[in-house]
C-alpha cells in the first residue's frame, strides 16, 4: 500500500456480502489475536459470530446496523453497531491491517456516533481485549476512555477479558 490516505465509501452490507465480510473477519481475526488468545478461541468465536446464518440473522435485525468500508474499492473492514441493554454498541470494528493507520477506523467510528446521535444516544460503547493495546490506543486517540473492567463466559471454557470504554457524544 501506499503511503497516501485512499478514498474511502462506508456502505451498509447486504447479503451477497456475507461471505465477503466473513473471509475478511478470518484474516483480520488471525493477525490480530493469535498473540492475545489461543488459535481454538479464535475459531470458535469466529464460528459463533461470523457463520453465515448469525450474519444473515444480524442484517435482519431492526435494533443492528452493519457496515463496510472501502479504500480505493477494496473491502477494507466493518463495523455493526446494536442497541444493547438500553445503549447504542459499537459491537464489531475491524480493519484489515493493510489498511490500518488510514484514517479507516475513525471513519467508522465517526459513521457509527453519528447514527447514534441521530438515535438520540449519549454515548457509544464498545467492549476490548485488554490485551490489544493497539485498538485500545486507537479507541482513546478517538475519544473513547474505559468505564469498566468485565470478564465474560462465552462457552466451552473462552472467556473474554475485555474493557468496556465509552465515547460520550
Amino acid at each position: 500500500m501506499n503511503s497516501t490516505l485512499p478514498n474511502i465509501d462506508i456502505k451498509p452490507v447486504t447479503p451477497p456480502d456475507v461471505p465477503a465480510i466473513a473471509a475478511l473477519a478470518r484474516k483480520i481475526w488471525q493477525a490480530t489475536y493469535s498473540d492475545i488468545i489461543t488459535r481454538q478461541q479464535i475459531d470458535y468465536m469466529l464460528e459463533q459470530r461470523y457463520n453465515s446464518a448469525r450474519l444473515n440473522d444480524d442484517l435482519k435485525a431492526p435494533d443492528k446496523w452493519f457496515d463496510q468500508i472501502f479504500a480505493d474499492d477494496h473491502r477494507a473492514g466493518f463495523a455493526a453497531c446494536e442497541l444493547c441493554k438500553g445503549e447504542y454498541k459499537l459491537d464489531k470494528l475491524y480493519v484489515h491491517p493493510d489498511f490500518q493507520r488510514k484514517g479507516l477506523g475513525g471513519a467508522l467510528i465517526t459513521h457509527a456516533a453519528a447514527r447514534a446521535r441521530k438515535l438520540g444516544y449519549p454515548a457509544v460503547i464498545l467492549a476490548v481485549n485488554k490485551h490489544n493495546e493497539n485498538a485500545i490506543k486507537a479507541y482513546q486517540k478517538h475519544g473513547f476512555s474505559v468505564r469498566e473492567s468485565v470478564e465474560t463466559n462465552i462457552g466451552q471454557g473462552f472467556i473474554m477479558d475485555d474493557y468496556i470504554m465509552e465515547k460520550r457524544i
